[in-house]
């Protein structure tokens, strides 16, 4: 069955610097999409026509922010005035962490496709094709960095980023995901009923969340297809590399598959 309609949940914790330039680039393209016939013209022009539902919402889900985030969202005109087909929501809640925002988000949405993507715009909006085509015959959609050719987008971070994300997933992929090689990839697409399941079920609220969500999925006989996917280095990341987040992250991993052993 066609998908009718797709929401997209932005989780934003104090990013009135950012925020601004994101929802212009996403409603840029979303309106541009509009104007081409409802064509979702991907960079590599590889994504057929109606590769997007006719009817979006975008949901900015503002976890406790203490700037003015929601104020911004609230002001813009596809709030007050949705244009045709697309419009503007706001979920304000107390600070949880991303993972207790994305979960509050995907759990309010009702759209037949749902997906999640980072508020800085990592991944271009020209990417959504993507996601979206492969859930017609998928239950998930995980965005990947790595590149059908082996080039890894990820190689612009910093060299510690990198470090630690090769230390992670070294841990992830025995313990918990498998063979999925991209798990922190902030770009997640899911059909309703798969969304509202998984997220359901989630229980991890830390930056680990993505491979809580990527492990039930597993468990639950989901289908899942690995869509790889545009992404740039966006600076400002609030996650510091500390000791406390270390043992979080190694404390979180390894309760996981005991969270979820009976399903």
């Amino acid at each position: 069955m066609t998908a009718a309609s797709l929401t997209i949940v932005l989780p934003a914790y104090n990013e009135e610097d950012r925020l601004t330039s994101s929802l212009d680039e996403l409603f840029g393209y979303l309106r541009r999409r509009d104007r081409m016939g409802r064509e979702a013209a991907g960079r590599d022009g590889q994504i057929g026509p109606g590769a997007l539902p006719d009817e979006i919402q975008v949901l900015v889900v503002d976890d406790g922010s203490t700037d003015t985030t929601a104020e911004l969202v609230r002001a813009r005109s596809e709030s007050t005035e949705p244009p045709l087909g697309i419009r503007l929501d706001l979920l304000v809640l107390p600070h949880g962490g991303k993972g207790a925002a994305v979960r509050a988000g995907m759990l309010a949405a009702a759209a037949d496709l749902i997906v999640f993507a980072d508020a800085d715009m990592a991944t271009p909006p020209d990417q959504l094709p993507k996601l979206t085509a492969a859930l017609a015959d998928h239950d998930v959609a995980l965005g990947s960095r790595i590149q059908p050719d082996g080039r890894d987008m990820r190689r612009s971070q910093p060299a510690y980023r990198r470090m630690l994300g090769r230390a992670f997933h070294g841990l992830a992929s025995v313990w918990v995901v498998g063979p999925v090689q991209d798990t922190q990839c902030g770009f997640k697409g899911f059909t309703r009923a798969a969304a509202h399941d998984l997220f359901t079920r989630q229980q991890i609220t830390s930056i680990v969340f993505d491979v809580e969500l990527i492990h039930i999925a597993r468990r639950r006989g989901y289908t899942v297809a690995i869509v790889p996917i545009l992404w740039s280095d966006k600076r400002g990341s609030r996650m510091a590399a500390r000791p406390g987040l270390a043992l979080r992250v190694a404390w979180d991993l390894f309760r996981i598959p005991l969270l979820h052993r009976r399903g």
